[in-house]
């Protein structure tokens, strides 16, 4: 079965920042979308588990806090992050 995935406005917010400001857009869009891909088909099944009912995912350069609302089928990102590479200090 399938999710619906949603991004908590101040997730998008920071999707947005993160792209604006980064130089290699197109590993941004990349990483979101499979991000997007990943949620929407396995979400329990991809990231690690966290505190309660929070999970993590990291498709480089993005780390994502979500959560899972099984009894909806819907998966919402709250929170995203840029992770460099060390040589990317």
């Amino acid at each position: 079965m399938r999710y619906t995935v949603i991004w908590r406005p101040a997730a998008e917010r920071k999707l947005a920042s993160i792209w604006t400001d980064v130089e290699d857009r197109q590993s941004v869009t990349r990483a979101a979308d499979d991000i997007d891909a990943l949620l929407r088909t396995s979400p329990l099944d991809v990231g690690e588990s966290r505190v309660s009912d929070v999970r993590i995912l990291t498709v480089h350069p993005l780390t994502v806090y979500y959560d899972v609302h099984e009894a909806d089928r819907l998966v919402a990102v709250w929170a995203v992050w840029q992770i460099r590479k060390r040589s990317d200090k």
